[in-house]
């Protein structure tokens, strides 16, 4: 029998360890999935899924029950990924947008010429949407995942990201625009 976050959360702090795991198993792949995006690197990624849940376990008893679970865990996943970034101290790609999102450096660093026909005749869909997503920034990239791989609603994003659901609506409209001018080809 299924139960609810919210009901292994419950449990868990009334003394049954094993409705934590159960958690863990659940969120185990959607997290790292969602932090691998975030940081491009399967190590990476894996230090970092570990270090998410080592949070979520000392901070369960501040869950508030009221909330998402599910938007909860990957607030805490973004945020252990953002520290990732700042300790890496690399240089996003988005530093160099401009107000209206337009990236500069990567306007003069696009390839003009289309990919050919046989390269996308050949091409398995979700790996070459995956390849042509990896062009856009992060902030694009993961509303995109979170809307079409983890079926995010438009406010569990807002929520996650910590962002006004215009804001997440508005990146995945200028997401989409942008994915328009560097595919080719209509899917």
């Amino acid at each position: 029998m299924a139960y609810s976050d919210k009901q292994l959360i419950s449990d868990y702090l009334a003394g049954d360890e094993k409705s934590f795991t159960v958690l863990v198993k659940d969120y185990l792949k959607p997290v790292f999935s969602f932090v691998c995006r975030y940081v491009n690197n399967e190590q990476e990624a894996e230090d970092i899924t570990q270090e998410v849940f080592v949070k979520v376990w000392k901070n369960l008893k501040r869950f508030d029950p009221s909330k998402n679970f599910k938007t909860w865990i990957f607030t805490i996943a973004k945020n252990t990924a953002l520290d990732y970034f700042k300790k890496k101290k690399t240089i996003n790609f988005s530093v160099f947008e401009n107000e209206a999102g337009e990236n500069l450096l990567w306007e003069t660093l696009v390839d003009p010429k289309p990919l050919s026909d046989e390269i996308l005749m050949q091409a398995n869909l979700t790996e070459t949407m995956n390849m042509v997503i990896k062009h856009l920034t992060k902030k694009y990239q993961i509303v995109l995942f979170l809307y079409y791989y983890k079926n995010f609603t438009f406010k569990e994003i807002s929520i996650t990201l910590g962002e006004s659901v215009n804001t997440v609506k508005s990146r995945h409209r200028r997401a989409l625009l942008l994915l328009k001018k560097i595919l080719p080809v209509k899917l």
